[in-house]
């Protein structure tokens, strides 16, 4: 069983680094791939679907780290 969440939390880990890098800090997503946002906006679309995301991705693997400690 520890290696299942061994092995899960190594997979959430590494989701999580991949979603953190995906977004740029202050820009949003449109000036990754090529548009000028100039202005502050509210997060639409594929950028507030990726932070919702990686909220629940750094909550899962908060809950797999401490079930991994508490099971060990």
């Amino acid at each position: 069983m520890n290696n299942f969440i061994l092995i899960f939390e190594i997979i959430l880990g590494l989701l999580l680094i991949g979603l953190i890098i995906l977004q740029s800090k202050g820009t949003g997503l449109g000036s990754t791939f090529g548009g000028d946002m100039g202005f502050y906006g509210t997060k639409r679309g594929a950028e507030k679907m990726l932070f919702i995301l990686t909220i629940i991705i750094a909550c899962l693997f908060l809950l797999t780290s401490l079930a991994g400690v508490l099971l060990q």
